[in-house]
């Protein structure tokens, strides 16, 4: 018998095939603008192109917006004025960029629907026919309405998306606020917990609040970021979430 009695998932990448798509818009706010921040002295000259799956695993996947142009900004020696939240997309302000990112993927949105991963819904029902509380978490403002358009909303207990996260002001990762968040509306404690993460920040997020365990999700199969997840704290790395059932289950009190 589990002696865990609830799952926390991430969302994008976990759940839903959004990750890339997130990718993509980072990149299309962050390319067209190195010239311009070496032209104006904000930033060093002759700079790389973004790297949609590195520089995304790190240091962008999992943080809130302005929190990933922060840190993506420092990375590459890029010093711009933080602005504020009513800046528009642009290249003036952290703000701006991360409004510019916000805009590419809200347009890219429209494309079409975001769908979930082949074993998502049957691998929830296994968990909640285990006696599972589950749980999904996101920065993103957008997880709710994709969850609900994906018709996985009704298998989770709970929901704590980056609405949640602005309405009671919770620290996006690897602060583990979110997730903490998650075990507090599902009454159970960290410990008592199984999570699933992506993202090196979140998998960090996870160890810091002691998680009973923590799962890191590597769909890529290559060696550098399952290596990254564990250096990160990942108690162990699987490649989905029919693997997650599996691990939950037979997991030793």
């Amino acid at each position: 018998m589990s002696p865990f009695r609830a799952v926390v998932l991430d969302t994008d990448g976990v759940l839903l095939d959004s990750a890339a798509l997130h990718a993509v818009a980072w990149k299309s706010a962050f390319d067209g603008r190195l010239d311009a921040w070496a032209t104006a002295g904000t930033g060093p000259p002759g700079q790389l192109p973004f790297d949609a799956e590195r520089e995304y695993r790190e240091p962008v996947d999992g943080r809130p917006r302005l929190d990933g142009a922060l840190a993506l900004l420092a990375a590459r020696g890029v010093e711009l004025p933080r602005g504020n939240a009513t800046d528009p997309p642009g290249c003036g302000t952290v703000w701006a960029v991360a409004a510019r990112k916000e805009h590419a993927f809200t347009e890219a949105l429209k494309d079409g629907a975001i769908e979930t991963f082949d074993e998502v819904r049957p691998a929830l029902g296994a968990l909640r026919a285990q006696g599972m509380r589950c749980a999904a978490v996101s920065a993103s403002r957008h997880a709710r309405p994709l969850l609900e358009s994906a018709r996985i909303a009704p298998l989770f207990d709970v929901l704590v998306d980056g609405s949640d996260a602005d309405q009671v002001n919770l620290a996006g990762k690897p602060d583990p606020a979110l997730f903490l968040e998650a075990v507090r509306r599902l009454r159970v404690d960290p410990v008592d917990a199984a999570m699933v993460e992506d993202s090196p920040a979140g998998v960090e997020a996870g160890r810091r609040e002691h998680f009973g365990l923590v799962i890191g999700l590597d769909r890529t199969g290559g060696t550098s970021a399952a290596a990254n997840l564990r250096a990160r704290g990942a108690h162990v790395v699987l490649p989905d979430l029919t693997a997650v059932v599996d691990t939950v289950a037979g997991a030793q009190p």
